[in-house]
């Protein structure tokens, strides 16, 4: 319960500023004030200010609005496709239908999410659109897996073979039993890609693929502060820390949903 209570305040830091950054934010993230360039932490700037003059702090406001979304939708594409998938494999297994979509998550499996990245942008252009099915493809074959293992098991279990007795068909017995008892193990996964998200879309933007200027990305202000982080090092520690923090807080939240979600842990502390 600590973990979760922790992760959930490290991640509601960011997800607040997140939201508020869209009514508020210290500086205008889009005017620049040459004159005011690389200035340290102080009063005026809690962060100091970048090579344009733009406040960090303002920045990483936004910055996380854009990693947050850019996750968010990518697990959201992941779940919303690779669990039925899963679902669907497992209802079959054994047939052409579950070897179809199997070999097909391998294959999508075998790109990581750069690779994919870069596919699209190669075609489409480099934009946080694009990072988002990336991410989101990269995704799919992780909940289909996940979820197909999980279901496996279920389906050999009395009250499924009850419900089968029944008369209920696979489909039904998937959606009305399978599903509410992988609830748990689903939460907990989503969770840990939401944070992988937020990496992967950090490391999209940090080499030229993800969110495009004006709009701020941490991933992008980390590559940019590499040429002065000898005499500007706020440039780069004060976005490392929002993606390390960010994450941490998330893997707390999935450690501690699991505890909390999973019976098995229950009973043991019981």
């Amino acid at each position: 319960m600590r973990m979760l209570v922790t992760g959930g305040a490290l991640a509601g830091i960011f997800a607040l500023a997140a939201l508020l950054s869209f009514f508020w934010t210290p500086y205008d993230v889009a005017v620049l004030d040459i004159a005011a360039k690389l200035q340290p932490p102080s009063a005026a700037h809690w962060f100091g200010t970048d090579h344009f003059g733009r406040d960090v702090f303002s920045m990483i406001m936004v910055g996380a609005r854009v990693s947050i979304a850019v996750a968010l939708v990518a697990v959201g594409i992941g779940m919303g496709l690779g669990v039925p998938l899963g679902l669907a494999a497992a209802a079959s297994r054994g047939s052409h239908l579950d070897e179809i979509i199997m070999r097909g998550n391998d294959l999508v499996f075998a790109f990581p999410a750069l690779l994919i990245a870069i596919m699209i942008t190669a075609v489409f252009g480099p934009s946080a659109l694009n990072a988002i099915i990336a991410i989101g493809i990269f995704n799919i074959p992780v909940f289909a897996r996940l979820t197909r293992g999980a279901a496996l098991s279920l389906w050999t279990r009395d009250f499924i073979l009850a419900a089968r007795v029944a008369g209920k068909g696979r489909v039904r017995i998937s959606l009305e039993h399978i599903l509410p008892n992988l609830a748990n193990l689903l939460i907990v996964q989503g969770t840990i890609q939401f944070s992988l998200g937020i990496l992967a879309e950090a490391g999209l933007s940090y080499v030229g693929l993800g969110a495009q200027p004006p709009t701020p990305s941490w991933g992008r202000m980390l590559a940019e502060s590499q040429t002065m982080i000898s005499f500007a090092p706020w440039l780069a520690l004060f976005p490392g820390f929002a993606i390390v923090l960010t994450v941490l807080g998330l893997n707390l939240m999935g450690d501690g949903l699991r505890d909390l979600l999973d019976p098995r842990i229950r009973r043991a502390r019981a």
